[in-house]
């Protein structure tokens, strides 16, 4: 990080959702302004979540782009210990993962931190 971007939870830029079917979540990311859109197709890369979800070991990530609602959709395979039948975890559907994804440090240009959602950043 330097002078010219704040570091902050990717919940300040954007909101989210997540459904499954089966051992596979899908993860939406939707930003919060458009001015945001760049930066989360910058940094919220396959390899990106890939790497904040590897304690869960997806057997692949996929990224798909839907720039006219500035919101992208994460599809996630393996993550769910087997699905809803087979899982023992308390989060069967996975519901939770979206807001695992959406504490994923984000680098923002320090010029558009007037438009963070939420309480400002600390000095």
């Amino acid at each position: 990080m330097n002078a010219a971007t704040l570091q902050v939870p990717l919940y300040r830029l954007a909101h989210g959702r997540a459904g499954d079917k089966g051992d596979r979540s899908n993860i939406s990311v939707i930003a919060w302004h458009p001015d945001f859109w760049p930066v989360l197709v910058e940094q919220l890369t396959e390899q990106a979540v890939q790497a904040h979800f590897a304690h869960r070991g997806p057997t692949s990530v996929r990224r798909y782009l839907l720039p006219q609602l500035h919101a992208m959709n994460f599809v996630l395979d393996g993550v769910l210990d087997g699905g809803v039948n087979d899982a023992l975890n308390l989060d069967t559907h996975g519901k939770s993962l979206a807001f695992w994804l959406l504490d994923l440090p984000v680098e923002l240009p320090a010029e558009l931190g007037l438009l963070l959602a939420g309480p400002p950043p600390a000095p």
